[in-house]
C-alpha cells in the first residue's frame, strides 16, 4: 500500500512516500524544508512566517517526493495528513493541500495525530515493533509519556504542564547566546562540561507528570547570580548540570511508569529525543530493567512526513478516515488516563 504523507504542523514543511505492505515497512522518500534560517531571526517561530512558508514549499516537495520514490499520483493509495496538533495556520496548509488532491484524485484521506506519528517513525528501522509498548514523545512542543495499546490506540499517562522539553533547551540555549533552535549545540555544550557542577530541581512530578519551566526558572535565576556578583558563568558546566537533571527527570518517570504498567518495549521518539545524553540514559535504563528499546535515528526524531506516513497506515488499516470537511486543530485528542 503506497502512502502519501504530509507534515506541516510547525516549521518544518515535508512530504513523504511509504509503502507498507504485508512484512514491509519502506521508506521511499521523505522531503523536508526546513524553515530554521527564517525563525533564527525572531528567536523563535513566528507562526504567520510559518504558514506562508509552507504555503511556498509543499507544491514542489510534493513533485520532488514522487519522482524520489519513481511514482505518480496514481500509484498513491491514501492520502495521510497531520491534522493535528500544532500551530493552526500552519497545519491548514497540508490539510488543505492534502484535501485537494483526495478530492482529485478520488483517494481515502487519512488524518493523523502529531503525535502518535512520531511514535510511529520507530517502525520503520524496528520491524518487528508491535503494539502494545509504552512510548515518550520529547520535542520542542511535546511532552508526552503514553501506553499504546494497539497502534491507534494512545492513552496519556503523563505530561508536561508548561513548556516542553524542547522548549526548555531552546530557551536554556539562549541565556548563552545560542541561536534558535539551541538543541543540537546544548547537547555539544554539555558533553564539554561537569553534569554535577550544580544540582538543579527535579522536573519530575507526582503521577508522571513533567514541569521543566522551574528548572529553567532556576537556571535562569543562577546565571542571573552569576552575572550580578561579577563571576564568570560557566555555560559548559551550567548546560551539563541542566541536561542532567533533564535526564534524570524523564529516568525518573519512566522507571515509576515501568512500575505501575510493567511495559516490555519502550519507544522514544521526537525532536529532543536526538539528544546524545537522553538516548544514553534511556538506553542504559532499558538496559538495566531489561526493557526491549525502540528509538528512531536522529534523522527520524525531528517533524518529518515519513511518520505521517507510517501512522497513517496504521490509521488507514482502523478505518479511521476523513471527509473533505476535515479541519485542523491546534489541540490534541489524545486519551488521557
Amino acid at each position: 500500500m503506497i502512502i502519501l504523507a504530509f507534515e506541516s504542523s510547525c516549521d518544518e514543511t515535508s512530504v513523504a512516500v511509504a509503502d507498507f505492505s504485508e512484512g514491509s515497512r519502506r521508506l521511499l522518500s521523505n522531503r523536508t524544508a526546513s524553515q530554521v534560517a527564517l525563525h533564527a531571526l525572531y528567536g523563535g517561530v513566528v507562526p504567520e512566517i510559518a504558514s506562508r512558508a509552507h504555503t511556498e514549499a509543499i507544491s514542489s516537495l510534493t513533485y520532488d517526493a514522487l519522482s524520489d520514490a519513481g511514482i505518480s499520483l496514481s500509484d498513491v493509495d491514501a492520502v495521510a495528513v497531520t491534522s493535528e496538533p500544532g500551530l493552526i495556520g500552519a497545519l491548514l496548509v497540508a490539510v488543505s493541500f492534502a484535501k485537494g488532491l483526495a478530492f482529485r484524485y478520488s483517494l481515502p484521506l487519512v488524518p493523523v495525530n502529531h503525535i502518535h506519528g512520531h511514535v510511529a517513525a520507530a517502525y520503520y528501522e524496528h520491524p518487528g515493533l508491535e503494539a502494545p509498548f509504552f512510548s515518550m514523545v520529547a520535542s520542542g512542543g511535546h511532552t508526552s509519556l503514553m501506553d499504546v495499546r494497539t497502534a491507534v490506540d494512545f492513552v496519556t499517562v503523563g505530561r508536561t504542564r508548561d513548556d516542553a522539553i524542547g522548549e526548555a533547551f531552546d530557551k536554556v540555549a539562549r541565556l548563552f547566546g545560542i541561536p534558535y533552535p539551541g538543541g543540537a549545540a546544548m547537547d555539544a555544550l554539555a558533553a564539554r562540561g561537569d553534569p554535577g557542577y550544580i544540582k538543579f530541581p527535579s522536573a519530575a512530578l507526582d503521577g508522571l507528570d513533567f514541569s521543566f519551566s522551574g528548572l529553567k526558572t532556576a537556571v535562569v535565576n543562577h546565571v542571573h547570580s552569576l552575572s550580578q556578583k561579577g563571576l564568570p558563568v560557566p555555560s559548559e558546566d551550567i548546560a551539563a548540570s541542566f541536561t542532567a537533571a533533564v535526564v534524570k527527570a524523564v529516568v525518573t518517570n519512566l522507571s515509576c511508569a515501568h512500575d505501575r504498567f510493567g511495559y516490555k518495549t519502550l519507544v522514544i521518539a521526537g525532536g529532543a529525543a536526538s539528544n546524545s545524553h537522553l538516548r544514553k540514559a534511556v538506553a542504559e535504563f532499558s538496559e538495566n530493567r531489561g526493557i526491549e528499546l525502540c528509538m528512531p535515528s536522529p534523522s527520524l526524531c525531528s517533524d518529518n512526513a515519513a511518520m505521517i506516513a507510517a501512522q497513517g497506515f496504521f490509521e488507514f488499516s482502523a478505518g479511521n478516515t476523513a471527509g473533505l470537511s476535515l479541519n485542523a486543530r491546534p489541540t490534541s485528542r489524545t486519551s488521557e488516563k
